[in-house]
């Protein structure tokens, strides 16, 4: 099993729903009604994303970010 740790990128809209997206897995967005709902909605989704790479036998993409920061991320292990 290996462990992926995607950043994350969280925002805020005019409505007031959280979106979460996360940019190295393209189409991979939720949004939720607070922060903490989008971020549990990425997560599933992520690992949804990641679990169908994995069996399409294709790769992972990963993160070009090697600079530490304190921003939201999802980890999943598949």
């Amino acid at each position: 099993m290996k462990t992926y740790i995607f950043p994350v990128e969280l925002e805020q809209e005019e409505d007031g729903r959280w979106s979460a997206v996360v940019q190295s897995l393209p189409g991979c967005a939720t949004w939720g009604y607070t922060k903490e709902e989008a971020l549990k909605a990425l997560q599933e989704a992520t690992q949804a994303y990641i679990q169908t790479l994995l069996e399409q036998g294709r790769q992972v993409p990963t993160s070009k970010e090697i600079e530490v920061k304190e921003t939201p991320a999802v980890s999943v292990t598949v």
